[in-house]
Parts: C-alpha cells; sequence; structure tokens
C-alpha cells in the first residue's frame, strides 16, 4: 500500500489550498480514509475522515471550511482547505487500514502566515 500527499505550500490568512492523496495497492473504493496534522512542536491530530459510503467527519476546529472527498475511480483523497489559518500550520498526512495494518503517506507541509 502506498499513500502519496501533494498540495501543500505556503498560504496567508484566509486563502486555500487543496490537498491530494493518491492511494495505490488496496481496494480503495471499501476504505475509509483521514486526513491527519502535526502542527510544530504539537502531536499529530485528526482532521478530517470519508468512509466507502462518503460519509465525513471535522474535527470542530476545521468545520465549515475544510472538505474532505474522495474519487473512487482514480484512487484519489481530496482535502479543500478555505479560510486558512495560522493555527492550520503543519504536515498534513493521508491514512488508512488495510491488511490490519495502518499506512500513512509521507506527508505534505502546509504553511499558514498571518
Amino acid at each position: 500500500v502506498q499513500l502519496q500527499a501533494s498540495g501543500g505550500g505556503y498560504v496567508q490568512a484566509g486563502g486555500s489550498l487543496r490537498l491530494s492523496c493518491a492511494a495505490s495497492g488496496l481496494n480503495f473504493r471499501l476504505n475509509t480514509m483521514y486526513w491527519y496534522r502535526q502542527p510544530p512542536e504539537k502531536e499529530r491530530e485528526l482532521v478530517a475522515s470519508i468512509t466507502s459510503s462518503h460519509t465525513t467527519t471535522y474535527t470542530d476546529a476545521v468545520k465549515g471550511r475544510f472538505t474532505v472527498s474522495r474519487d473512487n475511480v482514480y484512487r484519489k483523497l481530496y482535502l479543500q482547505m478555505t479560510d486558512l489559518k495560522p493555527d492550520d500550520t503543519g504536515v498534513y498526512y493521508c491514512q488508512t487500514t488495510a491488511y490490519s495494518r495502518t499506512f500513512w503517506g509521507q506527508g505534505t507541509l502546509v504553511t499558514v502566515s498571518s
């Protein structure tokens, strides 16, 4: 299983970014997919999830600003982030569980300046 995250970058507060995660080596359409983030000097935290039936959940800090989605044909996971705040700064990871193991993408850095 491989997860490849991309789309991070530097943006001013109030801006937007769209993260992508390309998945391979698993039956993507059946997997619940997750976005985590790790702010500087803090622990990794769950940001959003999306099930195989497209049910989504979000941490309170991003509700109304972030949207998680998936494309089962192209095996891609997305995180549309709007109205970004400096507290959204961190390394963003996609994650899933398959074959009784947890797999992480390599992370993509999002930096939001004030």
